[in-house]
């Protein structure tokens, strides 16, 4: 599933140079540090409480809103639902598209904003363009 996961997001940025963001990454990195090999994607790590360096601190409640600037694509794996409105309030603020992967059988807590249920080989994840 990870491997598909990660296979769609290298598809979305298939061609041209990309900038993306994870958000709240938490310990679990192995798909930014995938993405991270791609010639083509620049990716920053984020989380309030980072694991190491190689992760930013921000808090997405009242994100840097520098930090995000010109990303392309932001994505959160299992973010918690209560900062799901925050991270979709970040995405429509800068003009990224957004995938998030939620804990499996998790509503959405996304409000009013509508995101597409997408299958992409054996993982499944909700996108915003």
């Amino acid at each position: 599933m990870w491997q598909d996961f990660g296979d769609y997001i290298i598809s979305e940025a298939k061609g041209r140079q990309m900038k993306i963001a994870e958000i709240a990454v938490g310990k679990y990195d192995k798909i930014a540090n995938r993405l991270e090999k791609e010639e083509n994607i620049t990716i920053i790590k984020t989380d309030i409480m980072p694991k190491d360096s190689t992760v930013i601190m921000d808090d997405i409640t009242n994100p840097n809103l520098e930090l995000y600037e010109g990303t392309d694509l932001i994505y959160s794996i299992r973010p918690p639902s209560e900062l799901q409105p925050y991270i979709v309030d970040l995405a429509l603020r800068i003009g990224s598209q957004l995938i998030i992967k939620p804990l499996t059988n998790e509503d959405l807590n996304t409000g009013k904003v509508k995101m597409k249920l997408k299958n992409f080989g054996r993982a499944s994840f909700y996108t915003l363009r």
